[in-house]
């Protein structure tokens, strides 16, 4: 007897692999939707009652009302590390479990990452921007050699030691600041672990690697943007409730930062805001943050991308292995990437 699931939130560059490898044990039906409060009620009866798994991405909304909508809801599989748009007290409540995917897209991260260093250091979207509209004027755009930079990393677990690797094989000096601190990037990559106070002050180049929660909300703010060394460039591929982004457009604006690169943001929907259903579903944080992100994004020394660091097909396919592998151990009683 095969398991009836709801894969919610499918896209194009998944579906060669869901045509290839088609898992053994489910019988799913597939959604280009997020899973919400208003898509669920589009759901058949039938699909609702007999409905034991569901897969969602971090576009879905899946709140208590969602989980009631289920009757006999046995799994939540995110394809996601992060889960916050979970919530996760009906699951507790109705014995229903929630299975994450753990450490995909370090590489493809890690590699991004550059992609936005190199961009901003060698001033490439101006550049191009400028040839686009017929008015390039070549000593505009004067860069800088990262061997001769300073990159503070700031979190150095698989994506930051990533990050390190790829910055010691252009030759830059590396400061981090991690709460642990890995022996074997200091040896092998000359990394120098300091205190985040040091490191703000020293890096030409800084770069989040850390995962959020409550105690590093706004991590850096007003105070260490001033810490900061005049004409430093900022990176942020991990979470945008790590910045206090109202503080970082008043030093964007000011000229102490250099440049900036980010590809995530606090509010999902924040650099989307055209979307009127988008914008009906918001929080008043988000809309603000929204004006905020429209204003970054008149810069030309700001680039913010709609959170596609990990997305390169071979992350892609890993998260949907990974997601199989989870579901169907917990179908036999594992608990591989189990959240709760």
């Amino acid at each position: 007897m095969s398991c009836k699931m709801l894969f919610f939130d499918l896209r194009e560059d998944e579906k060669n692999f869901l045509n290839k490898h088609k898992p053994d044990n489910f019988d799913i039906k597939y959604f280009r939707e997020s899973l919400n409060e208003e898509t669920v009620e589009t759901l058949s009866p039938e699909e609702l009652e007999q409905t034991m798994v569901i897969s969602v991405f971090i576009t879905s909304e899946v709140t208590k009302k969602v989980v009631s909508k289920f009757k006999n809801l046995r799994i939540i599989s995110t394809r996601s590390t992060g889960y916050d748009h979970i919530d996760l007290q009906p699951l507790i409540d109705k014995n229903i479990a929630l299975i994450n995917v753990e450490s995909y897209g370090n590489i493809s991260v890690a590699q991004f990452t550059f992609a936005l260093i190199l961009s901003l250091v060698r001033n490439l979207y101006p550049a191009m921007q400028a040839v686009k509209s017929g008015t390039c004027i070549q000593t505009n755009y004067t860069g800088r050699n990262l061997n001769a930079l300073t990159l503070g990393v700031i979190g150095t677990g698989a994506i930051g030691a990533g990050v390190c690797t790829i910055a010691h094989a252009f030759g830059m000096k590396i400061i981090a600041y991690d709460l642990f601190p890995k022996q074997e990037l200091e040896e092998k990559y000359n990394v120098q672990y300091t205190n985040l106070d040091d490191l703000l002050e020293n890096a030409d180049i800084i770069s989040l690697h850390v995962p959020y929660n409550e105690n590093n909300y706004h991590m850096l703010s007003t105070n260490q943007f001033k810490k900061m060394k005049q004409n430093s460039y900022l990176i942020n591929v991990s979470r945008g409730e790590l910045i206090d982004i109202e503080s970082l457009v008043k030093f964007v604006k000011n000229g102490k930062l250099c440049g900036v690169g980010l590809d995530v943001v606090a509010c999902i929907d924040s650099s989307c805001m055209d979307d009127i259903k988008k914008l009906e579903r918001s929080s008043l944080m988000c809309l603000e943050e929204s004006k905020i992100v429209k204003e970054l994004n008149s810069y030309p020394n700001v680039i913010i991308t709609p959170h596609i660091a990990y997305e390169t097909q071979e992350s892609i396919d890993y998260i949907l292995e990974a997601t199989f592998d989870g579901l169907s151990d917990f179908l036999y009683g594992g608990k591989q990437n189990r959240v709760i």
